[in-house]
């Protein structure tokens, strides 16, 4: 039975309401994905985990940006990931009085294990649709997230492509 998605015309209202729902069912799909890995990890260091690794390196200040957290509870986040052996803290070398925060080979490790299980969810539910539903969810789903990292970043027109998926977490 073909799905039927939201038309663009829709009320920004209803796709939201539509989008909540989905959002609910993603959270389901995403903690298997989490807890599927040996060393299960919170949610919270899961986020920051991703902001680092998109990052390659980031400072602390960035890091509570990026996240959305006091700079007390980036620094006991990165404490409790530091402590777990997922990152490694140094001194900055642009800037000496700054800390820059990065994956360790154990965190790089953990994040690609729950990538791969959360993509393992999903593949299994994509396979439910058909190729052009597929496509358009695709193409829905590029536009939404420039659109985010637009918004988060304080852009009011859309970036060509540069917004990622942890610019939202």
């Amino acid at each position: 039975m073909p799905h039927s998605f939201p038309l663009p015309s829709r009320h920004p209202g209803q796709v939201a309401t539509e989008a909540s729902a989905l959002l609910e069912l993603l959270d389901v799909l995403w903690g298997r994905g989490q807890e599927a890995v040996p060393t299960p990890v919170p949610p919270s260091q899961l986020r920051a985990l991703a902001v680092i690794d998109e990052r390659e390196r980031v400072n602390l200040r960035d890091l509570g940006e990026a996240l959305g957290s006091t700079p007390p509870s980036v620094s006991r986040l990165c404490d409790r990931l530091e402590a777990a052996g997922l990152v490694r803290r140094s001194r900055a070398t642009a800037n000496r009085r700054e800390v820059e925060v990065r994956l360790s080979r154990s965190g790089l490790g953990v994040l690609a294990s729950v990538r791969a299980a959360r993509a393992k969810e999903l593949e299994t539910v994509l396979a439910r649709l058909s190729g052009d539903e597929r496509r358009a969810l695709f193409d829905g789903l590029t536009a939404f997230r420039e659109a985010a990292g637009d918004k988060l970043a304080g852009r009011s027109i859309r970036a060509s492509g540069d917004a990622h998926v942890s610019d939202i977490a």
